[in-house]
């Protein structure tokens, strides 16, 4: 079946590696680092060769999370052009793992459950920012994820 994997889900896979081709792995620069046995600013100093780096150790699809977020599964990159900084804020990831399974559970392929999933959380992220980015709250999202799949 396929699979979403972030937050603690990436730190023990970055103590016990393994490659899959079903899952897509969801780490921000920190986690990334971890997973590549890197510093967080050689991560960002590539971020295209960072995901490619890491889809190569570990299979699948990787979204790097991030501003630019890129998602990369071997042969095709998407590049997202939504989001905004106050998305830097606990349980963002959550929810976009959430709408990423969400697609997974419909059928929708890795690559297209990922970037869709993506486009998805950062359109309603700007929604919910034009109230101002201070304060954003993942569940401030909701009701702009909701139009958008309407």
């Amino acid at each position: 079946m396929p699979k979403v994997v972030d937050a603690d889900g990436l730190n023990k896979l970055a103590r016990q590696p393994q490659h899959r081709d079903d899952w897509i792995l969801t780490p921000h620069p920190g986690e990334a680092a971890r997973l590549l046995g890197c510093e967080v600013k050689e991560v960002e100093l590539d971020r295209f060769a960072a995901v490619k780096a890491i889809q190569t150790r570990y299979g699948g699809v990787v979204l790097l999370k991030g501003a630019g977020t890129i998602v990369y599964d071997g042969t095709d990159y998407a590049v997202a052009n939504v989001g905004n900084p106050g998305m830097a804020s606990g349980g963002m990831g959550d929810v976009l793992s959430g709408v990423i399974g969400s697609l997974l559970a419909q059928g929708v392929d890795l690559f297209s459950a990922a970037t869709l999933g993506c486009y998805l959380h950062g359109k309603a992220g700007d929604y919910a920012a034009q109230a101002g980015e201070r304060g954003l709250l993942a569940s401030d999202l909701f009701p702009y994820l909701q139009q958008l799949v309407d």
